[in-house]
């Protein structure tokens, strides 16, 4: 079952949508026009969800944060304790930020919240963190965890989701916003019977059962240990190359990896490069990162041959534009000129070199689960 993935008893309400429906559909049914609203400056789609919160007359104040840092726990209770008469109605943040590849501690952030004894509601955006991070909507409290279908479910954009506690069940019987399609009891009500109040989205819920039927035969356990394993894969070779990964030091996300360009390269340029001439395409910088930044995305079906035929093609393009530290080893830039690995028709995938020229796996068919070291 759905629910089984954000680990909850409660409800799942899916729906016909983006993960920016979802989000929508979260603040809508919980708050009313005036509500005050905790939120974080932790990367693009945290502003975005305060920026929908605003279009729907809704008060954010940011708690704290930056881009290069994860969420600190430590913010948000020092804004919970100035808020002594409980103006603050919900607390938005983002579990996995998809711009920066960094995570935030929810079950700290509960913890926060209850050791305050503040009420406030706690809105959880899980979109690319839901089937490749430990997730846990009931034991960590959360209230409304949003997901969409298009990360580690493996589906094509189309399928939004509200995970809702008791609580947030609760308080959408006095929410003040205005709602149809987005209202949480339209839906309910039909889910009983086993109907939509509108037009279900067929194919994506028959590829929804089976995306589920997928990771229950894998296990959760098992996705969520592959794709740690992944991560780990791409941050040691991006770091192997010389090359800085966004927030060294920080919790970082199961579900992609986001690395710097060294100064003089436009990461759109570079992208361009790298999907014409290696068949690659990788995610961009976006907000305060665009032009600095590319992201490596590594969830959803994906094994380590996979990833690392992707990454040794990586490797080839940002040697042959020299925007690798200059070496001597296989598959680096040389003094000479272009990398020893590139070809005309692309990229070689015999190793994926380190900054010291060994290699960090012997084959990119190596076996299963095997991990850089």
């Amino acid at each position: 079952m759905v629910s089984d993935l954000f680990r909850t008893t409660q409800p799942v309400i899916i729906y016909p949508s983006s993960g920016t429906g979802a989000a929508e559909a979260a603040l809508v049914n919980t708050l009313s026009p005036g509500d005050l609203v905790l939120a974080f400056n932790s990367g693009f789609f945290a502003e975005r969800w305060s920026d929908i919160a605003t279009h729907y007359g809704l008060r954010v104040r940011v708690a704290g944060g930056d881009w290069e840092h994860a969420v600190r726990v430590e913010d948000l209770a020092a804004a919970l304790r100035q808020d002594r008469s409980h103006h603050v109605k919900a607390v938005l943040v983002v579990h996995s930020e998809t711009s920066t590849g960094l995570t935030a501690p929810i079950a700290g952030i509960r913890e926060a919240l209850d050791e305050t004894g503040h009420p406030a509601l706690l809105l959880v955006d899980a979109i690319s963190s839901l089937g490749t991070m430990i997730y846990e909507h009931d034991s960590w409290g959360a209230d409304v965890t949003i997901a969409s279908s298009q990360k580690g479910l493996m589906l094509p954009p189309g399928l939004g989701f509200n995970a809702i506690s008791a609580r947030a069940l609760a308080a959408s019987g006095s929410a003040g916003q205005p709602r149809s399609y987005w209202a949480w009891s339209s839906i309910l009500e039909a889910n009983r019977d086993g109907f939509y109040p509108h037009t279900p989205p067929i194919s994506l819920l028959a590829g929804l059962h089976e995306s589920v039927l997928m990771i229950a035969e894998e296990t959760l356990p098992g996705v969520q240990a592959r794709h740690a394993a992944l991560a780990d894969l791409t941050r040691k070779t991006i770091r192997g190359w010389g090359l800085d990964v966004v927030g060294p030091g920080e919790p970082h996300s199961n579900s992609l990896t986001a690395f710097w360009l060294p100064p003089g390269f436009d990461a759109a340029e570079v992208h361009m490069f790298l999907t014409e001439r290696y068949g690659i395409s990788l995610g961009k910088g976006l907000g305060q990162f665009a032009g600095r930044v590319l992201r490596v995305g590594h969830l959803g079906n994906m094994d380590i041959p996979t990833l690392t035929a992707a990454l040794a093609a990586l490797h080839s393009g940002l040697a042959e534009i020299g925007a690798l530290p200059t070496s001597a080893t296989p598959g680096t830039t040389t003094a000479a000129g272009p990398p020893v690995s590139a070809t005309p028709d692309g990229p070689s995938v015999s190793a994926i070199p380190g900054a010291d020229g060994s290699a960090l796996l012997p084959s990119p068919f190596g076996a299963p689960g095997e991990q850089a070291r």
